[in-house]
């Protein structure tokens, strides 16, 4: 029987099992997909012995991505343009990473709002960690022309500029309603909002009202961001469709088939979401 799991550490919260499991019920795949908690001193030797394990790939999660990009034989163009991994698979024999959060992220923003144009658009992003990275990227792959970054530290926010390019720019307290006022798109890639974080402190009042607002977190299924957005008219995005649609590209790897993220599917994942917060 074919195995996957994900790794992290810690590693209980992982909706993973579910998403993947629910898939290979669905398509009638005799495999298996678990959750394993690894150290992180013990993250590069996992992987290296991958292709000898009873594993044929891995979801990777937090903290062990940029420790992933390292530790694997071969990583494709996008987890080296992100110093990250996510997603590992044996290909002839060969230990191979690639990450699919930047494609999860479109893949839900077009799910939920098929017509919603980037091209050409403004982009506003909060944070500058991992998540911003593949994000950033995904939108300017999309071909979006100018991407402010709000974050508290300026270096990361240079980091970013050096890494992606003049379409980069820092938004500061001083331009942030200008830029607001035009943006097509608004993403939180930070924890702030998550159960057990502080909220996200962000003034949205001169967004226009077409611009779209998303949250990378999932827990709450609908932050406190999202509610005040959707106060005041924005359309709003959560971030349990850019979990389902990161996982999407993996399971193909690993067992052959193009998974489909239903409408029950998600319902599956929002119902554990609610039931964890309600305990």
């Amino acid at each position: 029987m074919k195995k996957a799991c994900v790794i992290g550490w810690p590693i209980a919260h992982s909706r993973s099992p579910l998403i993947h499991n629910y898939w290979l019920k669905r398509y009638g795949i005799d495999a298996v997909y678990e959750k394993k908690a690894v150290e992180p001193k013990n993250v590069a030797l996992f992987i290296a012995n991958l292709a000898a394990s009873e594993f044929i790939g891995c979801n990777v999660t937090i903290p062990h991505k940029e420790a992933a990009f390292q530790a694997v034989s071969k990583a494709d163009e996008i987890a080296g343009r992100l110093g990250a991994v996510n997603t590992v698979y044996i290909k002839d024999g060969v230990v191979c990473g690639t990450n699919t959060d930047g494609e999860g992220f479109i893949a839900s923003l077009r799910h939920a709002y098929p017509a919603f144009e980037l091209k050409n658009k403004t982009a506003v992003i909060v944070g500058a960690g991992g998540a911003a990275k593949a994000i950033i990227g995904a939108l300017l792959d999309e071909g979006v022309a100018k991407i402010g970054i709000i974050n508290r530290t300026r270096e990361r926010i240079h980091e970013l500029q050096t890494q992606f390019g003049s379409g980069i720019y820092e938004i500061s307290e001083t331009n942030s309603n200008d830029t607001l006022k035009s943006c097509a798109l608004l993403v939180n890639t930070t924890s702030m909002g998550m159960e057990g974080q502080p909220p996200l402190e962000l003034e949205i009042q001169s967004l226009g009202p077409y611009a779209l607002v998303a949250d990378i977190v999932y827990t709450p299924l609908e932050t406190a961001f999202l509610k005040k957005a959707k106060r005041q008219g924005n359309p709003v995005l959560d971030g349990l469709g850019m979990l389902l649609h990161q996982a999407v590209r993996g399971f193909e790897l690993w067992f052959g088939v193009k998974p489909e993220v239903t409408a029950e599917l998600h319902a599956l994942i929002a119902g554990d979401v609610q039931k964890a917060n309600k305990q």
